[in-house]
């Protein structure tokens, strides 16, 4: 809206003294037999009129090229000024384009007293028209020239003054609003800072949390199931109750060792030094040391810091997937490839295991209860997805896919 109130002010400034010219010049043609009855009068006006036409002219394709007062336009204005004033004591009709120098005189000149100064020599030529002409010779008509050239002065005076405070509350008004837009642009980008930061330290909570309570009852139960088993062991060589204490004592430590995966799972994941590729790298070379299986980390584009909650849902998704591995797939070979690409972060993790039919799912005795369902769940969680491709026998590729979020 403001664009097109500036583009109508702008162009109404480029033709005004155009039209202003031409209602002049045809009032004065069309009274040129009673107001200029001398030939040379009026061969005088039409040069005047030619030369503002070409002043005009030059002024619309040069001088409008260098916006805001300078010494170009000082002299245009005080050009334009001085033929319409001779123009218009050859015929007061003129006085029209003499006008145009009450629109423009902030665009075209600096100071305030020139500004002040150029409104009074304006003032005279449509003066002069009103009395028809400078007074000579006539005291009377000198006093009525002088009023005259006072009242108009006046006049112009005090509105261009109301004009000036117009504009400049506006500009004040302006710069309230662009004050009051910035401070609420601010508080709600701090509003949503604080809001994902509330956030984040509720679920960094609640997992420490969870992550006690599992440490604290269900770990040291089954610590505690494993002791007393032992001690039965101990005490009968029945080779059934051998048996089954050994059956239960297993059972309870895949039990405890699920425990204490979840509540790693479940811990905060500081990735602030090494960054998600030296941590996912560490990872898999770890795993591969602990169970004798080839494993390469391979990255792929110009990798960036992440948020945490990004690396951390990445990272346990990794661990997830290799403990899935080393369970169920009986493989010889792992690849973990971590791709940045363009406003997204890819994780490809592959074997070459057994595999299983995604189309009947995979069933919990084989594949460690809800791994899979897990790991979609973290990658929803964050926007994101996980795919799952296997056949029996032909291996297994996982692929999560995220959003880049950049850390901070």
């Amino acid at each position: 809206m403001d664009t097109d109130i500036e583009r109508r002010e702008e162009a109404f400034r480029r033709w005004l003294p155009y039209g202003l010219l031409c209602i002049g010049t045809f009032l004065s043609a069309a009274t040129a037999g009673l107001i200029m009855p001398e030939t040379d009068d009026r061969i005088l006006a039409g040069g005047l009129v030619v030369a503002a036409l070409a002043l005009e002219l030059w002024w619309t394709r040069t001088g409008r090229r260098r916006p805001g007062p300078h010494r170009i336009s000082s002299a245009y204005y005080t050009a334009r000024l001085a033929i319409g004033f001779v123009l218009t004591l050859l015929n007061g009709f003129f006085a029209f384009y003499a006008v145009a120098g009450y629109f423009d005189t902030n665009e075209q000149l600096a100071s305030r007293r020139g500004k002040r100064l150029a409104l009074f020599a304006c003032s005279i030529p449509v003066a002069a028209a009103q009395t028809s002409g400078i007074p000579v010779g006539d005291s009377m008509r000198w006093v009525v020239f002088a009023g005259l050239l006072v009242a108009n002065n006046v006049l112009l005076t005090t509105v261009i003054h109301f004009s000036e405070q117009g504009e400049e509350r506006s500009r004040a008004r302006a710069a309230v609003i662009l004050e009051l837009q910035q401070s609420r642009d601010e508080n709600a980008a701090l509003q949503a800072q604080l809001l994902v930061q509330a956030r984040e330290a509720g679920i960094a909570d609640e997992r420490r949390r969870l992550a006690a309570e599992i440490h604290d009852t269900i770990a040291q139960g089954l610590t505690g199931i494993i002791a007393q088993l032992q001690v039965v062991a101990n005490i009968s060589a029945e080779p059934a109750v051998q048996e089954r204490v050994g059956r239960a004592t297993d059972l309870a430590r895949h039990s405890l060792s699920e425990a204490r995966r979840s509540v790693q799972n479940l811990a905060p994941v500081d990735l602030s030094y090494d960054g998600l590729p030296v941590a996912l790298r560490k990872t898999v070379d770890q795993w591969a040391e602990r169970t004798a299986v080839r494993a390469d980390f391979t990255l792929t584009g110009t990798p960036e810091q992440l948020h945490g909650e990004v690396s951390a849902t990445l990272l346990r998704i990794t661990q997830e997937a290799l403990a899935n591995v080393a369970k169920h797939a009986s493989a010889g070979r792992v690849g973990v490839t971590l791709s940045f690409i363009d406003d997204e972060v890819t994780l490809d993790i592959r074997d070459d295991g057994k595999g299983f039919d995604p189309l009947a799912g995979p069933s919990r005795s084989s594949t460690g209860g809800f791994g899979l369902d897990g790991m979609r769940a973290r990658a929803e969680r964050i926007a994101g997805s996980l795919t799952v491709e296997s056949e029996p026998g032909a291996g297994t590729a996982l692929s999560a896919r995220v959003p880049l979020v950049p850390h901070g």
